[in-house]
């Protein structure tokens, strides 16, 4: 009875100290048990008042036990020091604000895209869009331009082999976002602000140009639109894109499906237009534009004799490398992947 009751005291000691967390609670069980009036010593007290025969035996026990408690002391003291080392590294303040995650930065051609369409919402022009791949009729022949015209050549254009319509020709990637003039007048009557964005295919590649291509077309209709109002249009995008103290100029120029057709100028963002190293005078070409053709017109079901109109299309990645600030030397950087493009603040 005497060893079970030793085996007890030291069983119910080692499962208590194994449940302390903390250097007081461990000196507590300490003296608890091995105190000069713990449990141990109690036991120690009593082993001379035992038979002769018995008391060899319980003074191995609790000696035994002693030794027991005293390792498990050792070593609970060491993993609670352990855990509070651990937590003084690793400590974390719920109260503090959570760190942002990385967000993704938009493409600057995107950006361009969303700014551009922004800037025409605000004078009224709507933003539409219509296929990349298109008939020969929408991109050339019903704007004016004959069979023989060089765009049309297959050097110029990205034709689709064995995909052909009778009415309307040849499958091809459009070259312009121009087809999308006839599709809107073909959809709606006059009066017609459009402003169409979309991808342009050409066989072409160098520090201004890319195979494929982003250009944004507007179009106006209604009666008595004139040229002025073009160049109002004009200006309004230019200081509104670029900057209050960009300027613009216009020059005669021939396109098939405008008549009178003229082409735009900005005054450089750099030298302000008295001429670098990058304008040579002072100017930067922007794109094409003129009043829309009455073939064109008459093509898009419009009666050319009520209603008059004008039309313009840029480049994006044109407009956007011409913006003061932003040094890209080859426009094909803006198809390469770089990530900085996404990182940028």
């Amino acid at each position: 009875m005497e060893s079970k009751r030793v085996q007890n005291l030291k069983n119910q000691a080692i499962s208590s100290i194994l449940e302390a967390e903390s250097d007081k609670e461990l000196e507590e069980l300490r003296i608890a048990y091995l105190g000069r009036k713990g449990k141990i010593s109690q036991l120690l007290k009593a082993i001379p008042s035992l038979n002769p025969s018995a008391r060899k035996e319980m003074g191995q026990l609790v000696n035994d036990a002693k030794k027991a408690i005293e390792q498990a002391l050792q070593t609970q003291i060491s993993n609670v020091e352990c855990r509070v080392s651990d937590l003084d590294k690793e400590w974390l303040d719920v109260t503090a604000p959570g760190k942002k995650p990385t967000i993704g930065h938009f493409h600057l051609v995107t950006e361009a895209i969303r700014e551009i369409t922004a800037i025409f919402e605000k004078i009224g022009f709507t933003r539409v869009s219509y296929p990349e791949i298109e008939w020969d009729w929408y991109a050339f022949e019903g704007l004016n331009m004959p069979k023989n015209h060089p765009a049309r050549d297959e050097w110029e254009t990205l034709y689709i082999d064995n995909l052909k319509q009778k009415k309307y020709g040849r499958a091809l990637l459009t070259p312009h976002t121009s087809s999308g003039q006839l599709r809107e007048m073909g959809k709606r009557k006059p009066p017609i602000r459009m402003l169409n964005i979309a991808k342009c295919y050409r066989r072409q590649s160098d520090i201004s140009h890319a195979p494929m291509f982003y250009q944004f077309e507007g179009l106006v209709i209604d009666q008595n639109i004139n040229l002025t109002h073009l160049k109002g249009t004009l200006n309004y995008f230019v200081k509104a894109y670029f900057g209050p103290n960009r300027k613009t100029r216009i020059r005669p120029f021939h396109f098939q499906f405008t008549e009178p057709s003229i082409e735009i100028d900005v005054s450089c963002g750099l030298c302000q237009g008295k001429g670098c190293r990058l304008c040579k005078q002072g100017w930067l070409e922007l794109g094409g534009a003129g009043m829309v053709h009455p073939v064109v017109l008459k093509n898009g079901g419009v009666n050319s004799e009520k209603y008059t109109g004008f039309a313009f299309g840029f480049g994006v990645e044109r407009v956007l490398m011409m913006k003061a600030g932003l040094k890209i030397d080859d426009l094909r950087l803006l198809y390469t992947n770089d990530l900085r493009f996404l990182k940028q603040s």
